[in-house]
């Protein structure tokens, strides 16, 4: 792999590092997210379900039969402070006992909290929780999130577009909201790493997540602890701060990188929208403690 050409937007060429297929809230298969990563040109993907590897498997099967290059990986949403964080963490050990208790404690919490969160709905909604269930793609191996409760409000009706129910019902500022119960940003890092990982801060400079945004001291923290990069190239981050985001990558010795957030048609997010270049790529690579599918 060798270095592309960047533009004020990111690699003009390059991988996709952050899609998300119907193992946890995206439409597609991770066969589909293969085929159409490699109709696109791209260089490679990765997949990168919630609290989870149960897609991992499917992509590299279809990877593997069409000869493109797949990194695994996951998003494991944590707080910071009460700010919330999402890290993407590449190339781990899947059977590792950290990552593999925090993958099941986390998705026990999110269960409960949806749980709870349909039983409010439905005191304005007449929604069920079997209403939900039948959003859900992979059943139990599914991660199981607000897109799903969304998904259910579209069927019944209420909203046109999952988009539109984010906007109303399922917003994080909605009566019905209530947080993902979640590990420290420090603790995911630290499990990350101790699997042999690389993890990566995702959209940390997104002001529609958070009112407010991890500061330079919090991901000093972080980048003490091992952490290992920074998606700067999203399309929630601002051009300010990219520009924060760049000066501290440069500071702290961490990898930049890019990707969609794709979701299939669960987003208007579109697949290589935002790409990582196939330098930062090899690098992720040559620190993880397991290969790339190709």
């Amino acid at each position: 792999m060798t270095s592309d050409e960047y533009n004020d937007c990111g690699p003009v060429s390059g991988w996709d590092l952050h899609c998300h297929t119907v193992f946890s809230d995206g439409t597609k298969t991770p066969a589909e997210l293969v085929d159409i990563a490699c109709a696109k040109g791209l260089h490679g993907v990765a997949i990168t379900d919630h609290d989870t590897t149960a897609g991992w498997n499917d992509a590299q099967i279809a990877a593997q039969s069409r000869g493109f290059p797949l990194l695994r990986g996951s998003e494991i949403t944590a707080q910071d402070d009460h700010v919330s964080v999402h890290m993407l963490a590449y190339l781990y050990d899947p059977e590792n006992e950290g990552i593999v208790e925090l993958f099941r404690s986390t998705r026990k919490a999110r269960i409960e909290r949806a749980r709870r969160m349909v039983s409010r709905l439905a005191q304005d909604f007449p929604i069920t929780w079997d209403d939900v269930r039948d959003q859900i793609k992979k059943g139990e191996k599914t991660t199981v999130g607000r897109p799903h409760m969304a998904d259910a409000l579209v069927a019944a009706g209420f909203y046109r577009t999952r988009s539109e129910a984010f906007a109303g019902a399922i917003s994080s500022s909605s009566k019905y909201y209530i947080p993902t119960p979640s590990p420290t940003a420090l603790r995911v890092v630290q499990v990350v790493r101790q699997a042999g990982g690389v993890s990566v801060v995702a959209h940390p400079g997104d002001y529609s997540r958070n009112r407010r945004l991890l500061s330079d001291f919090q991901i000093r923290r972080l980048a003490d602890a091992g952490l290992g990069g920074l998606e700067v190239w999203h399309r929630g981050n601002g051009s300010d701060e990219r520009r924060r985001l760049l000066k501290l990558a440069d500071e702290l010795g961490l990898l930049v990188t890019g990707g969609s957030d794709w979701h299939g048609a669960g987003k208007p997010n579109e697949l290589g929208e935002n790409l990582t270049g196939d330098d930062v790529v090899a690098q992720i690579v040559q620190r993880g403690a397991i290969g790339l599918v190709s």
